[in-house]
């Protein structure tokens, strides 16, 4: 009771304009007792040199779990064009039936099926003439990315074409358009790219399809087991105002060099049939709370 009396003793010094005085001593904490202590910052900040840029990540130490619906995002307007234009984007989605597992967890109908994204971070590049561009990612992040998009600038790490009658299974490249050859600035198709081969143009419906056929992705590694996806590191959102900004891995053993204007990077461990994707196209996921089904956008 001595606390609480000296409490309101402080509170009514206070409103007479009396300064209270403190009656408690600190006193040290042992080593054995400090070491017992365990936390983690809120923030944390690193400085990061490059060859042509210096960095500043900060770190925030929260985890978020979210199902989000855009109706139209666009961009990095400019130059008579859009690097990134999408509608209905959504972030997580809903679970069509019962028994629906999805990173090690099983769904029934209905339930909402999180995106998850772990101590998200703000990173600056700097040069001598000030800021050169600044990205928005996550240590880790898994879920599902669904859109209706017609312009994408950036790139699609470890998506994988399977042509079904050999069996052969292709990596991908992003196109310009129809007869286009590959690129990473304000794509409008997907398709693959022959093994050990340069990229061949788009001819759509043959070896390329547009990204609305791709109307759902899942953002993750590979997991241990068979379907389960992992934390991907490198999912993240950029923004230069030069040419060649390397962002580095978090792990600082790889750099993507990037251009100016709008960069997204959307790691995934997905293979897709060829012939599905260059005819009706990759099913959407359920986004919305009453089921709007597999094609509509």
């Amino acid at each position: 009771m001595k606390t609480q009396a000296y409490g309101y003793a402080a509170l009514a010094a206070f409103c007479l304009g009396i300064s209270p005085v403190a009656q408690a001593d600190l006193k040290p904490i042992s080593d054995d007792a400090m070491g017992e202590v365990t936390g983690q910052a809120f923030m944390q900040v690193e400085n990061i040199a490059g060859e042509n840029h210096d960095f500043t990540r900060m770190t925030l130490g929260m985890d978020v779990e979210t199902r989000v619906n855009v109706d139209d995002i666009q961009v990095g307007q400019m130059d008579g064009g859009t690097d990134f234009s999408a509608s209905h984007l959504a972030l997580g989605h809903i679970a069509r039936a019962d028994g629906e597992v999805f990173n090690g967890r099983t769904y029934n109908e209905g339930e909402v099926i999180p995106f998850e994204a772990r101590r998200p971070y703000i990173e600056l590049a700097e040069d001598a003439g000030g800021l050169a561009g600044f990205r928005l990612g996550f240590q880790q992040a898994r879920g599902s990315v669904s859109s209706h998009t017609t312009s994408f600038s950036g790139a699609m790490p470890g998506l994988k074409v399977r042509e079904e009658v050999s069996g052969s299974i292709y990596d991908t490249a992003l196109f310009a358009g129809e007869g286009e050859t590959a690129t990473n600035y304000r794509a409008s198709h997907i398709g693959i790219v022959p093994n050990g081969d340069e990229p061949l143009s788009c001819v759509s419906g043959v070896n390329c399809a547009p990204l609305t056929n791709l109307r759902s992705i899942i953002v993750g590694d590979e997991g241990a087991a068979e379907g389960e996806v992992a934390f991907t590191d490198g999912f993240f959102i950029g923004f230069q105002r030069d040419e060649n900004v390397a962002w580095q891995s978090l792990d600082g053993a790889n750099t993507i060099s990037v251009g100016k204007g709008v960069f997204i990077n959307l790691p995934t461990n997905m293979t897709v049939d060829l012939s599905q994707l260059t005819g009706e196209g990759v099913d959407r996921l359920q986004t919305h709370q009453v089921d709007m089904g597999t094609k509509l956008f």
